[in-house]
Order: structure tokens, then sequence, then C-alpha cells
């Protein structure tokens, strides 16, 4: 949080000398993850094929955006991102019988290019140059806090300190954010934008599950906190025994072959300094005798 702030002081000040290049703002919108818990009735599958639709919450965040070049932008953003999952949604017996939950709020700063792919600076044909449109794509680094919780005897119970399988984890981890977006900016000054983004991580520790069940702790407290098989009803048991009988200690309880992953969907607002927007500028007044010499800012 302080190096975001830092960041946004000191972009705020070099705008002083270069006003018109500069925008900042917020952004709300949903937010899922990708990882072990999820999908239907199959197996782990790649991207989006595993999102629990019903499982989408929300983020909020706040950026800043420097104009490079014409055509490419920088810009330095921090979201506040919640990603929550649940085996009890999953008809895969495997999962379901796991009977694993979580909720994880995750900060998020990423550092990303922006390259404009369409552009229209004149929207409407005004030859006023107030309305703008911009479609782009955008790639960086990041780095997250990741704190994984689960539900358990009524409250939620922080895992990453308890090494459920046996492995301590790091808070701290990287990412690489990518994604599509565009923006409508209005009277030279507004931006109103729509982005989705994905992060590609780099742990696979999200939702804390990964490999496999570690051996009996013996604790009580911790052995009904893992294995969750055994607060399922006896009817559910009863339906796939073998399910139930594959939740085991030292068996298998996560997929390690692939990293946990999260998107976000956003709309956003921000603002643009004195409102000297990406428009063009006419530099000859000449419509039809000389050619329009126009310039981005």
């Amino acid at each position: 949080m302080r190096i975001f702030t830092l960041l946004l002081l000191t972009s705020l000040s070099f705008s002083l000398h270069a006003q018109w290049l500069w925008d900042y703002g917020m952004s709300l919108g949903g937010s899922n993850y990708l990882g072990d818990i999820g999908g239907k009735e199959q197996s782990r599958r790649d991207f989006i094929s595993d999102i629990k639709l019903a499982k989408t919450r929300w983020n909020v965040g706040g950026f800043v955006r420097h104009k490079w070049r014409p055509k490419i932008s920088w810009r330095a953003a921090f979201d506040y991102i919640r990603l929550e999952g649940d085996d009890k949604l999953s008809t895969n017996p495997g999962r379901k019988f796991r009977n694993f939950n979580f909720k994880n709020d995750v900060f998020d700063l990423s550092f990303t290019g922006e390259y404009f792919f369409f552009e229209d600076n004149d929207v409407g044909n005004t030859y006023r140059y107030r309305n703008g449109f911009r479609a782009y794509v955008f790639a960086g680094v990041g780095g997250f806090y990741t704190n994984p919780k689960t539900f358990y005897q009524g409250k939620w119970v922080a895992l990453q300190p308890l090494a459920t399988e046996g492995t301590f984890y790091r808070k701290i981890e990287a990412n690489i954010p990518m994604g599509i977006g565009f923006y409508f900016t209005f009277n030279r000054k507004h931006r109103l934008g729509f982005e989705m983004n994905y992060r590609k991580t780099f742990t696979d520790y999200i939702d804390d599950i990964s490999g496999q069940y570690p051996s009996d702790p013996k604790d009580p407290y911790l052995r009904g906190l893992i294995m969750r098989k055994n607060e399922l009803d006896s009817k559910t048991i009863s339906d796939n025994k073998g399910a139930y009988l594959s939740h085991d200690w030292g068996m298998k309880r996560g997929d390690n072959t692939n990293k946990d992953g999260y998107m976000t969907l956003n709309i956003s607002y921000s603002y643009v300094i004195r409102g000297k927007s990406s428009f063009y500028r006419v530099r000859n007044s000449s419509f039809f005798t000389k050619k329009r010499k126009m310039r981005t800012i």
C-alpha cells in the first residue's frame, strides 16, 4: 500500500511538467479464480473452463496511467480482490467428497504496458476532438499478497501458517497480468472504460490445495480442518463410497501440475489532468489545400 501511494504521488508531481499525458482513476468489478476448486463434472481444466460463476466476487482498485508514445501507455495499479471457491458446488465426485472451501483477500500491485490497436480520436466526426475511443491490449509484471482461509467450526481460519499439506508457501508471490480493454474519453477530461485482466501466477496455493494430504497430524483440530470429508452426511457418503475412500492421509488432494490464476472484469473511471487527453490537434488550419498534421499528446 505504501509503495502504491508513493508511486501515485511521484506520478502526480511529474505531471506538473507533462499534465496532458496523465490520467488517474479507479476501477470496480467482478473477480473469479482458476484452480483446484470449481468446474462441473470434469477434473481440472485450463483457463476459464474451471470458473464457477456462482463464486464470482468483487474487486476494487486505483490506477495512474502515462501516455509514453502515441500508441503506447504504461500504468501502475493497485487492486483489492476477493476470491472464493467451494467443493459443494462441483459435481465431480473427487472434488465433492474433498468438501473443501476457501476465501482469499488478495492485494495486487501491477505495472503494465498498453498498446492501442484501434483509435478514433473524433467520435461522431465533429472536428472538435472532444470525444474519443481507444481499444488496447496489455501485459506486464506484478506481485500480490495471498492469505487463503477456510470456514471451519463457525469461523474463518487462516491456512498458510498451518501448512496443511506440509508445505510452508509464501504470502507474497509474483504474477503476470495480461488482457484487453477499451475506454471512451468525454469532453477531453473524463474516461469510462472496460477491461478483462487475467493474472498468471507462479503458485498453486491460492486455494491452499496443491498436491497430497499430509501424514495424519493426530491433533483433533487439524485433522478435522484438513480432512473435510468427515463433515458429509451418511447418505451422501453412501451414494459414492469409492469417492469418499479416495480421500485419506497421504493420498491425492489436488493437481500440482498446474498453477492457480485469477481474473477480473472491471469498469473504470479516470480523470485526465487539465483535460488535455489523448486527442489529436490540428496544427494547420487549411482543410483542403494543406495536409492536416496531427499529433497525439
